[in-house]
């Protein structure tokens, strides 16, 4: 089994807002392996940024993280101080944002961005900062690196201001890479691009990567592992396989029947109910229960515990073996 790099327990980072506390995590558990892929999977508004946010410990205010254990290479990152913990970050763990029209600063040119996260975690000189900088460019397809580290943001299309995000996040070499939703504001044939570029980039720097997304074709693409999460909490997790085969819990199931099938003229999207809850007032018992077909009234009163399934496989539905046929079926129309 591979060496744990990170191990999330019990984390919850809750809002205190005006209308009350949004339970935006409410006691995740998960961990990543070195060298491998999770995937990070649920609809927005499920936790999945949060709890990205919660390990970098750079949660906006006024969120907080109230309890848990956030454990990195062994060591607890709550308990670290800020100083501490701005050595980590950029180094030995980045974040790729969703949209990097947003994360690069527009008033600054992409030589000056990158040199400076260099120059922050590394002792080298400015020239060797340049140099590395276009070195980066290039490996992830910025034509003409050295002519173009003198632009600006916005002098970039968005497939390649994503790459500049890329190469700011690799620029220090970290061990782990969050990457939220990279191509969600991309076109279909630049999606391909950039996911190609990341599983490149993964081997290349050998890294551990948690693909935050909502597509679950993604992950079957890149993924390792999946960890499925609505509402705040962990509702599956697997190998992506065993997931993709033998998914136990309803909304595990409806997220794979969402996905579009190529080649069927005529098909008819499944769609799940509703939406997602309120967190400042969440349902009770199981969180999914509102909008589950196979609820029953134990489903609002008990909080679904993770089970094991099989070895590896986990799930938090308290009637998964009596719907396990259902479930079977509906997967097979997923595929």
């Amino acid at each position: 089994m591979s060496e744990t790099l990170l191990q999330i327990e019990n984390l919850k980072t809750y809002f205190d807002t005006w209308a009350g506390i949004v339970k935006a995590v409410d006691g995740v558990s998960l961990d990543v392996r070195r060298g491998e892929t999770l995937g990070l999977v649920g609809e927005s508004g499920s936790g999945k940024t949060v709890t990205a946010l919660s390990v970098l410990r750079i949660v906006p205010r006024p969120g907080k993280t109230i309890d848990g254990r956030i454990l990195f290479k062994g060591e607890d990152l709550l308990s670290k101080t800020e100083e501490e913990m701005q050595k980590i970050r950029g180094a030995e763990m980045a974040l790729i944002f969703q949209d990097p029209s947003t994360s690069l600063n527009p008033v600054f040119s992409i030589e000056t961005q990158l040199v400076e996260v260099i120059r922050r975690h590394q002792r080298i000189s400015k020239e060797d900062a340049v140099e590395k900088t276009e070195h980066l460019l290039e490996i992830v397809g910025i034509p003409d690196a050295k002519l173009r580290m003198d632009e600006f943001p916005h002098q970039f299309s968005g497939g390649m201001k994503q790459r500049v995000a890329i190469a700011r996040a690799l620029s220090c070499e970290p061990t782990l890479l969050f990457a939220d939703e990279p191509t969600t504001n991309l076109d279909v044939t630049i999606q391909a691009q950039i996911l190609d570029l990341m599983r490149d980039l993964k081997s290349k720097f050998d890294m551990s990567m948690v693909l935050i997304t909502h597509n679950m074709g993604i992950v079957a693409e890149m993924a390792d592992r999946v960890t499925v999460m609505y509402a705040g909490r962990v509702c599956e997790s697997s190998d992506m396989h065993k997931v993709f085969t033998n998914a136990t819990h309803p909304y595990t199931v409806a997220l794979m029947n969402a996905i579009p099938r190529i080649g069927i003229a005529k098909q008819e999207l499944q769609v799940i109910p509703g939406n997602i809850p309120n967190l400042i007032e969440p349902p009770s018992g199981c969180r999914f229960h509102p909008r589950c077909k196979y609820a029953r009234p134990n489903c609002k009163k008990v909080v679904p515990e993770l089970e094991e399934v099989e070895k590896g496989h986990v799930t938090a539905c308290l009637r998964w073996k009596e719907i396990e046929a259902d479930l079977k079926k509906e997967r097979e129309r997923a595929v």
